[in-house]
Parts: C-alpha cells; structure tokens; sequence
C-alpha cells in the first residue's frame, strides 16, 4: 500500500516546524545575552584582591591580565567560567613584582570583541591595596520588544551620610540582589566590633539603616570602619571610614582651627620680633 501524498506532506510539514523550533529556539538561548561583567573589591591594607564577574559565553575561558603603573604585567591567570557564566578567582599583591606604588591595571578577557574586553583599576601603596570597589560592564540583554538594552549593575553600594559634630550616621545603599539581608558591621579603631545590624532591602534594591555613636563603645577616637555584606556573596561587600572624636562625628572645620591657630601663632611672633626691633638703640 502506498503512503497517500497528503501524509507525506504532513510528516514533512511536521518535521520542518520542529527543527525550525529548535533552531528558533537555540538562537533565543544565544541572543538572550551577550557581554560580560567584572568587579574587584578589596579591604584596605589586604594583600588580595578579588575578582568576580559574568559572561554570556560559558564556554570560553577568561584571560586576567594586571599591568603595573609602568605598563609592565605583574600578573596572568585563566579562569573557567561556571554553567551559568559566573566566574571568580583572587589575585596576590604580596610579590616583588607589585612593590611599585600606584594603579595597577586588571583586564579580563574573553575574545577578541569589545564587549568581551573589560578593564578596571586598583591602587596599590607599599605592596598592599587601598579600599576598592570598582566594576565594569558591557552586558546587554535582549527584552520582551527584541531589542538589547543595557544589563542592570550588579553588586553592593552603600553611601555614609555623617554631618560634623553629629552623634547618628546614616547608611544608605542599594543591591541587585533584594532577596538577601544585608549585614551592617562597624569596628573601632582597635579592630573591636561596636555595631552590628542587619537589613533588608526594598522591592527596588535600596536599603537604609542609622547608627548611634553616643556609647561607651565608641570611646576610643580614630577611624571607624563600616562594612555592608550580603552573606558570602562573592563581591556583595564594600565598607566606608568616618573618624570618631568623643563620641560623635569629627568636624570639618577642624583642620582649618588648626590652621588659623598656626597663623594667629606666626602673626604673634611676627608681631614681637617686630616690636623688638624698633624699640633697639639707633647709632
């Protein structure tokens, strides 16, 4: 019995609706993204600097490249990225090769395209690194409209608003990452713990949070150093300083008392050697 024409055409039909499926849906998976992330973040005075990203190709691994502040490269490494385009690694400091002072320059790279190519900066004094935070981004992602828009940033930012002579800090911040507690941590100057909290950001990523300095905790005069984490989310932390004085908020003007003090002292002495000479015997 031969197969009737119309099935055959059905099977065909059916056939070429399916592999056009599959095609159709493979480059949905391809175009959903494209780009790549990256992020460093160090404490200061660390000897490593951590570095953590994304890509829109897992399937290459990614070149890091630091050069020195006088064009030379102090450091090479190749980093895997994870199924889902993360990546991660750390880089040492504590080499001869990083004993000049200055910014160091990180570059990861993935192909020879420029949304593959990403760079950030890092400054490095006596071999160790200043308080970083830095990102870069070309990571556009295709919407619900089919056209590619910029991919929101990723990470943890926080501002310290400390007026002079106040007692109340308040921290704001926003993360991508709304579902995770942000933890709130401050050390004194001797490294001792005096405030520890926690919050939980809004819809929009955005979190707030007060501090009160007012306690036998804050006693000691220095540095405070206020830190923000989420968990142990890889490149979720960054930490800001405000110096304390008797309990509150140093202030601003106190460099410039002391530099009119300075001139009120010099004016002085100008004064008296001057009153010195034209009272001395004339020939």
């Amino acid at each position: 019995m031969r197969p009737h024409k119309g099935s055959i055409t059905v099977v065909l039909l059916t056939f070429l609706i399916s592999m056009l499926s599959v095609v159709t849906i493979q480059y949905q998976a391809f175009a959903a993204e494209q780009g790549m992330s990256l992020i460093a973040t160090a404490n200061s005075g660390s000897s490593t600097i951590s570095m953590s990203g994304h890509t829109a190709d897992a399937s290459k691994d990614i070149t890091i490249t630091v050069t020195g502040p006088n064009g030379n490269v102090v450091t090479a490494d190749q980093v895997t990225p994870n199924a889902n385009g993360d990546f991660m690694t750390k880089i040492q400091t504590n080499s001869p090769l990083w004993k000049q002072n200055g910014l160091y320059k990180i570059t990861a790279q993935q192909s020879t395209a420029l949304m593959y190519k990403l760079s950030v900066q890092v400054e490095i004094i006596g071999g160790t690194t200043t308080e970083t935070f830095v990102s870069e981004s070309s990571l556009l992602s295709r919407g619900t409209e089919g056209i590619l828009k910029s991919e929101e940033f990723r990470g943890l930012t926080i501002q310290v608003d400390a007026p002079p002579g106040a007692t109340t800090i308040t921290i704001t911040g926003h993360t991508d990452r709304i579902n995770t507690a942000v933890t709130i941590v401050v050390k004194a100057p001797n490294g001792n713990v005096v405030t520890a909290d926690q919050v939980t950001p809004n819809a929009n990523g955005d979190f707030m949070t007060k501090i009160q300095t007012n306690s036998p905790l804050w006693k000691q005069n220095g540095l405070y150093k206020i830190t923000a984490q989420q968990a142990s989310i890889h490149g979720y932390i960054t930490s800001a300083q405000v110096e304390i004085v008797n309990g509150a908020v140093i202030p601003e003007f106190g460099t410039i008392a002391v530099m009119i003090l300075a001139v009120a002292i010099i004016s002085i002495i100008a004064v008296s050697v001057r009153s010195r000479l034209s009272i001395l015997p004339r020939y």
